[in-house]
């Protein structure tokens, strides 16, 4: 997945591309070496990062605290850490 995926100790490093107040939360392809997530939610008092964890452990089956916000809280450009199988998150987030 060109390499916005990739396998660390215990789960799985992603890089995601966010764009805020789209109209739905959708996986929408790729940005550069990231994945592109549109989320509903504005980039306000962390709102778009609490969407961004939400969304991806919803779309993966995973609880909220299995996908944590590793850097990029003010940025688009952020990394998560998903404790979960590599080939669980390329399925899912593949697009």
């Amino acid at each position: 997945m060109s390499g916005a995926i990739e396998a660390g100790n215990g789960g799985v490093f992603v890089r995601v591309h966010v764009q805020p107040r789209a109209s739905r939360s959708e996986v929408a392809g790729l940005h550069g070496d990231a994945i592109k997530v549109r989320l509903r939610a504005p980039p306000v008092d962390g709102a778009a990062n609490d969407e961004l964890i939400r969304f991806v452990a919803e779309t993966l089956g995973l609880r909220r605290d299995e996908v944590s916000l590793v850097s990029g809280a003010g940025s688009r450009a952020k990394r998560l850490f998903i404790r979960a199988p590599l080939e669980l998150v390329e399925t899912r987030l593949a697009t």
